[in-house]
């Protein structure tokens, strides 16, 4: 992964695990914090933000793209791929502005190269991806591993938020 001015920290975990649900939290945190915090997520499934019957959508159907969306409240930018294939993360990085942002958060992309806490959950039965995964330095979860990585504690967003700031920011 190429190096980017905007910091980068992605969230790796099996489905299940909860990076969405930790992610809500975390967000109001580093907010509060001041950052400016954007986000990317990936998705393995077709999806549709914009709705039949709306003017958007049709004019999309009918042929449009990318087709941006744009109120005083917020832009969405609507783009039909030629090709299906997986997306990778920095072309997606490119979307950011560097000076509006502070920091990108990702869930997903998890066999990218790129700084990652992984979260883990001893309930899920699922193997450690740090085992496998250099760029994994820190892991949040539920039990104790036995790894020299720091551990997080996965049900305390604050102490998350915390190692995000002093340890991987260095605010």
């Amino acid at each position: 992964m190429k190096k980017t001015k905007i910091p980068l920290l992605g969230f790796a975990a099996f489905s299940g695990t909860g990076k969405t649900t930790l992610l809500t939290q975390l967000l109001p945190l580093l907010n509060q914090a001041g950052l400016r915090v954007g986000l990317i997520k990936h998705s393995h499934h077709d999806f549709e933000i914009d709705h039949e019957g709306k003017d958007s959508f049709r004019l999309r159907q009918a042929g449009a793209t990318p087709v941006v969306l744009v109120s005083k409240y917020r832009r969405a930018i609507i783009e039909e791929f030629t090709t299906q294939i997986e997306p990778n993360l920095t072309d997606q990085i490119t979307l950011f502005n560097p000076t509006d942002i502070d920091l990108i958060l990702v869930e997903g992309f998890r066999r990218e190269p790129f700084a990652k806490i992984e979260l883990h959950r001893a309930e899920l039965n699922q193997p450690c991806l740090y085992l496998n995964d250099a760029h994994i330095f820190a892991v949040a979860t539920d039990t104790v591993l036995n790894t020299d990585l720091p551990q997080l504690n996965l049900n305390n967003p604050a102490e998350i938020a915390d190692f995000i700031l002093h340890t991987f920011l260095k605010l």
